[in-house]
């Protein structure tokens, strides 16, 4: 018997997942391979990482967080930005997750209604097209090329946004292809 939801039965294993699999039986075998799938190191951590994860417990952060993070850390991320980009902000506008794909699947969750479209700029990182799917959208993929540096156009932007549209998720840096959008193509 599956006593899994069918919502989760539907969605397709994770490619991440899988090839994290495949390299990892490739070096069981004894070839030399080079993981790209998980974006772990290939180092371990540093020792002051690892001395400031041993203070933090010794200072007792040890219980659940602030849903949007501890008010220092966001403090920190608000001087980090001012500093190196020269960018303000304020702490409501700063949330810490466990990262991006996380605070997209709780976006997603509170969000999206069935039938509700998201827009995913091709490339996009592997769990998108099925977030959008567990919570009842519909991903829209806009198909870009190597001749726009994968990036997707104004036009293509444009001709993918329908009635339905509720969401856009892109980024700059892109995760996988690395590719930035200018000020001017972001405009």
């Amino acid at each position: 018997m599956n006593h899994l939801s069918d919502r989760i039965n539907s969605l397709s294993t994770s490619q991440t997942l899988a090839m994290a699999a495949k390299a990892r039986a490739l070096r069981a075998e004894g070839k030399d391979i080079i993981g790209l799938s998980l974006g772990e190191p290939d180092f371990n951590t540093p020792d002051f990482i690892k001395d400031a994860a041993i203070q933090a417990i010794n200072d007792n952060y040890n219980s659940y967080t602030p849903v949007d993070g501890y008010v220092e850390l966001k403090e920190a991320i608000i001087a980090k930005f001012k500093r190196d980009n020269n960018l303000t902000y304020t702490l409501p506008q700063i949330v810490v997750s466990t990262g991006a794909k996380q605070s997209l699947a709780n976006i997603a969750s509170v969000m999206i209604n069935p039938g509700d479209e998201v827009i995913l700029p091709c490339p996009y990182w592997v769990s998108y097209n099925d977030i959008v799917k567990l919570n009842e959208g519909i991903p829209v993929e806009v198909k870009t090329s190597i001749t726009t540096d994968f990036k997707m156009t104004a036009a293509q932007l444009e001709a993918a946004i329908t009635p339905k549209t509720k969401m856009i998720w892109f980024s700059s840096p892109c995760n996988p292809s690395g590719s930035v959008y200018s000020k001017n193509e972001l405009r």
